[in-house]
């Protein structure tokens, strides 16, 4: 058979939730405000779920595309904004010579005994992966994955793997990390915010839980890795894979150009730009889960910048534009800890790398505005699917049977014991991820009711919040509703059917795994539990 295109699959899925809104009963629990970390959230009230008149949805099928657009837009913008900007990178072929030259430099460790047993590549894989679960698991990291994926995918390609391996490497990583988080304050702040627990208390066992599954998917990715190596043909986006191919292929013969005039123009604008920072924030609050760092870090980034891109800029223009790189990602994770930036602050530094990056190589600004233009032409489809994904969300809210699933599974809880009811609820934050990919908002609908169940049947609270956590975390990476996950896909050019494929078993893998993490807590005492 041939397997479908992603816009089919998700209009599937959009028709069958159209479908389920005319056979669900309609019903809404009653919801109030509060305030957790600051922040205002709508959340449930425990016991008033009532029914209300079905709204069974029709032609609002071809409406909820329109819908989900304005639902995604963000994250839309996002992916076309960083498909143009990494658009204007490509065109100076700095990453290709950076990949290149990466390369020549793992193949002279390799020479080396011990790291040659080892395997450069093995250790590289680990270190990038173990980098990206720590993203996940601190920050929260996961719409700025997608932002990596131009990067790791053709270097994967580039060292005898696939795209899906470049997907794992950073996408999976940072997935994991977040569905085992120690600090993720998306998730875990806010639950444990609405369950009355002490902020990031309980951290020791959940890092416990972290090292678990970060290790599963490290060893999950060197094997299959391993795989794809002996023989590139037998991985499943072998063909799609000649796309990223071909570019590499047209580019091997690519030589390191001497800096212009232009490029020692940005050298010395970006200059400026960190100085300015560095003088008008000489210390940065670095928010790490509970605790909060005042550190004299914009200085030594501005300095940092001063010494690599000089360094750089009298090495290539290529080398220069790495060095924009590099502090476009080290600008990015001070950003989100250091100053709550999200995606369009994130979206306009990727744009401004993109700029200095065709200023730099001395490109007419012209040019660079119509490269910007066939990035977004090129990442359309991406942005395209995770527009259309946004309008299951919209049926299913404006069917009325959202609340209405809800209920009817935590009804399914009672008369169990305690193993039961915490697989229950673990088994209903999985179910609902798949409807409701956002964790802020699935906290907010489950947690007040689930903690206060928890309470009755002699369940830790904290132990409510693990299974939320897992629930919303491991489902990530498969549901179709995951604006993330389509966006991340786009970029890679992977049919979400391929990667459903591919990744199924292990998804299911740790699902099983994640239930067992919940039962030590049942029976032994652990730090915050």
């Amino acid at each position: 058979m041939k397997i479908p295109h992603t816009f089919t699959i998700v209009f599937s899925i959009i028709v069958l939730c159209a479908v389920m809104t005319w056979l669900i009963p309609g019903g809404e629990f009653s919801r109030q405000t509060v305030t957790v970390d600051g922040n205002e959230r709508n959340v449930v009230v425990a016991d008033s779920y009532h029914q209300v008149d079905n709204q069974p949805q029709t032609w609002q099928i071809f409406t909820s595309f329109f819908k989900g657009f304005e639902r995604t837009a963000n994250i839309i913008v996002f992916i076309l904004m960083i498909g143009g900007g990494f658009w204007i990178m490509n065109e100076t072929n700095a990453i290709n010579v950076g990949i290149f030259s990466f390369l020549n430099k793992t193949k002279k460790l390799q020479q080396n005994k011990i790291l040659g047993k080892l395997g450069v590549n093995n250790l590289i894989i680990i270190l990038i992966m173990l980098m990206f679960s720590l993203f996940g698991s601190v920050f929260g990291m996961s719409e700025e994955t997608i932002a990596f994926i131009v990067i790791f995918v053709p270097l994967a390609i580039s060292m005898g793997y696939d795209s899906i391996t470049g997907v794992m490497m950073c996408y999976v990583a940072a997935h994991v990390g977040f569905a085992g988080a120690m600090l993720n304050p998306f998730t875990i702040g806010i639950a444990q915010g609405l369950s009355g627990l002490a902020p990031f208390s309980g951290i020791e066992y959940r890092f416990l839980c972290w090292c678990v599954f970060t290790v599963l998917a490290i060893v999950f990715t060197l094997v299959y890795a391993s795989y794809v190596k002996k023989n590139p043909t037998k991985s499943i986006t072998y063909k799609i894979d000649d796309y990223w191919r071909n570019k590499q292929a047209e580019e091997t013969a690519i030589e390191s150009r001497p800096s212009t005039i232009s490029t020692w123009v940005i050298f010395a604008f970006i200059t400026a730009v960190f100085t300015y920072c560095a003088i008008r924030f000489p210390r940065t609050d670095i928010t790490i889960g509970n605790g909060t760092y005042n550190i004299v870090l914009l200085p030594i980034i501005a300095g940092a910048f001063i010494l690599i891109g000089f360094f750089g800029a009298r090495k290539s223009v290529h080398h220069f534009i790495l060095s924009i790189l590099l502090f476009t990602i080290i600008s990015l994770i001070i950003g989100v800890l250091g100053y709550g930036w999200y995606v369009m602050e994130i979206a306009g530094l990727f744009f401004a790398m993109g700029l200095c990056s065709g200023l730099a190589y001395s490109l007419k600004f012209d040019k660079i505005i119509r490269l910007f233009l066939e990035g977004c032409k090129d990442i359309m489809v991406a942005a395209l699917v995770v527009g259309l994904a946004g309008g299951i969300i919209i049926i299913l809210e404006d069917g009325k049977i959202i609340d209405t699933i809800l209920h009817g599974i935590s009804m399914a809880m009672t008369d169990t014991g305690k193993e039961g009811a915490v697989g229950a609820m673990y088994g209903i934050q999985t179910v609902l991820n798949i409807f409701i990919p956002s964790g802020s908002a699935k906290a907010a609908l489950t947690i007040p009711m689930m903690a206060e169940f928890s309470d009755i049947i002699g369940v830790s609270r904290q132990l409510t919040v693990l299974a939320f956590q897992f629930g919303d975390g491991i489902t990530n990476m498969i549901t179709p509703t995951s604006g993330v996950l389509i966006g991340v896909l786009g970029v890679a050019r992977i049919p979400y059917a391929q990667w459903v494929k591919f990744i199924w078993p292990f998804i299911i893998f740790l699902i099983i795994v994640g239930f067992f993490l919940l039962l030590p807590p049942l029976f032994f005492t652990f730090n915050g539990f």
